[in-house]
This record gives C-alpha cells, structure tokens and sequence, in this order.
C-alpha cells in the first residue's frame, strides 16, 4: 500500500528576495562603453576605406571607449563585493 503524499501548497519557510546587486550601474556602464566603442571602431575602419580622415576621427575615439570599458573591468575586479555606505 503506497502512501500518497500532496505537495505541501503553502511551505513553511519562503525564500527571501534577492538583495540589489551592488555596483550594477558600475557593470552596465562597463559594457555600453565597450559595445558602443566597438561599435564605433568597426564604423569607423568601414568608413576609412571612402574617406580617410572621417573614418580616422570616428575608429579612434571608439578605440579608446573601448579600451575604457576593458579598465573598469579591471577597476571592478578589485572593488569589495559588498559596498561600504
């Protein structure tokens, strides 16, 4: 003879909600800048092969988003997980 046991519909103990995530304003920025640099890097070389000076003013300053995005990876890998107030 099996005993048929229900599922328990309300459970004692519920889980708790998840704390905000820290520094993910910090984590947004992070890949905005590096897409967008990208973004402007790969334009820019396009639009070197019609025009050089524009297609130089446009890939450089994307380089450089870019890079900046790859630093405050490293800035945010030496960060406390845990924000002081």
């Amino acid at each position: 003879m099996a005993i048929n046991n229900p599922p328990n519909p309300t459970p004692s103990a519920t889980p708790a909600a998840k704390p905000p995530k820290p520094y993910a304003r910090l984590e947004k920025w992070i890949w905005i800048l590096i897409y967008g640099g990208l973004f402007a890097f790969i334009l820019g070389i396009a639009t070197g092969r019609t025009d050089t000076a524009l297609g130089w003013s446009i890939a450089v300053p994307g380089g450089i988003v870019a890079v900046a995005g790859f630093v405050l990876i490293y800035v945010r890998s030496r960060l406390p997980n845990t924000p002081t107030k």
